[in-house]
């Protein structure tokens, strides 16, 4: 479950980080959640309601006293009606207000009168950031519970510095910050090991034999986990999208590599999900020189790389493993074939065959089958959607063993 269906409130206050706000709109609008933008005056100086309300498709709340209909208290309606409140970029000014509860405003009367989740996302300065009192308030926040997105380090506007902190989360990292909020946890407490991307095996320093696998998937995978509780690790080749903020993430390039790292991490491992597109073959030999032109016919002699997902299921004990099965034919049987053959938990079939899902596409179109033998089908959906189906099934089977 995700903010899909939600009422988010998004509070927006005065700071460069507004053009942020923008970008998470579109996310949560991009995610099925509805939104209503609340702005302080001060907020408008950067970005204007125009902006939000073209956006979300509903009026932009700016004024404590100026109803969105005629029949409703602003800031009441607003406070009963969402699921959750986000504010990003949050000032040190309305931290404050809300740390010693202070509402004189509309976004400071509508965090005071909710009885839903806060989210908190700040922006500053790096020296208010740093400031004593400011750091109280935020103690006090975090000690009532209300989720706080601490800043990252960047370029800030009022700093000449590389590393200042101040800048506001990235809009995708508060996504799945809001998405938690609506999931259960119920992989709390499980160590995930998920690998995603595909690897490159080297014909010589500029060449090299690889696949289409963006890494969507073991990323989405990866997300996915963290925001129902798992502490998760994330082995990454060269995947072509950003992994989710929180997550360990170790990069490797050759299969040798992820063999190796898979190797060290499997047996701290509760939940390991080998979503990599790992290169079947390589190169006898790799040139140390660039391979020039010849005018002649080259031939490249290939090895098979080691079976990572074969070696882990021989001894995976009581961990769950779960496998990936990539077919552009006979997807079922030669699923099944693997999910025997591995000694697997779970395998995710899918056909790749088509340009609509599978490699390199934000869609994927699978069918899951458990060593009982209970298969699954699921119509074509986004990734992230694929990855939560993948983790319930993997919650209900550990749930029914008697091993686990």
């Amino acid at each position: 479950m995700s903010c899909r269906d939600k009422t988010i409130v998004l509070g927006v206050t005065g700071g460069i980080a507004c053009y942020k706000s923008v970008e998470l709109l579109r996310l949560l609008k991009k995610e099925g959640a509805h939104v209503y933008v609340v702005m302080t005056s001060h907020a408008k100086e950067f970005v204007k309601p125009l902006t939000f309300r073209t956006l979300s498709g509903n009026p932009v709340a700016t004024d404590l006293f100026k109803p969105l209909d005629k029949s409703e208290i602003v800031h009441i309606k607003l406070a009963q009606d969402s699921d959750a409140i986000v504010i990003a970029p949050a000032t040190a000014n309305i931290i404050g207000k809300i740390a010693n509860g202070i509402a004189d405003d509309l976004l400071s009367s509508i965090v005071l009168a909710a009885n839903v989740p806060l989210v908190i996302a700040p922006a500053m300065n790096t020296y208010m950031w740093e400031n004593k009192i400011f750091q109280e308030n935020l103690k006090k926040l975090k000690s009532l519970r209300y989720k706080i997105i601490e800043p990252g380090e960047g370029d800030l506007a009022c700093s000449s510095e590389e590393k200042a902190k101040g800048r506001m989360a990235e809009p995708i990292e508060i996504l799945s910050r809001i998405n938690a909020l609506f999931h259960k946890e119920d992989l709390k407490g499980e160590k995930i090991l998920i690998t995603a991307g595909p690897t490159q095996e080297p014909i010589d320093p500029v060449r090299f034999i690889s696949n289409r696998s963006s890494g969507r998937m073991g990323t989405a995978l990866a997300r996915a986990a963290q925001e129902r509780g798992g502490d998760v690790t994330l082995i990454a080749g060269p995947i072509s999208v950003e992994p989710p903020k929180g997550v360990k993430v170790l990069r490797v390039r050759t299969t040798e590599e992820m063999r190796k790292a898979v190797g060290d991490r499997f047996p701290s491992s509760t939940i390991t999900i080998m979503a990599a597109a790992v290169c079947d073959y390589r190169p006898q030999k790799s040139s140390l020189e660039k391979i020039k032109r010849t005018g002649k016919k080259t031939t490249i002699l290939l090895e098979e790389t080691p079976d990572i997902l074969g070696e882990i299921g021989k001894k995976k004990g009581t961990r769950f493993v779960v496998g990936f099965a990539a077919e552009t034919s006979s997807l079922l049987k030669n699923a099944k074939k693997k999910l025997k053959e591995k000694n697997l938990d779970l395998i995710v079939a899918n056909n790749v065959s088509s340009s609509k899902w599978g490699f390199d596409s934000e869609d994927n179109k699978v069918t899951l089958i458990t060593s009982k033998g209970k298969v699954q089908s699921f119509p074509p959906m986004k990734k992230i959607d694929v990855a939560h189906k993948v983790l319930n099934a993997i919650v209900k089977a550990k749930g029914s063993s008697p091993h686990r």
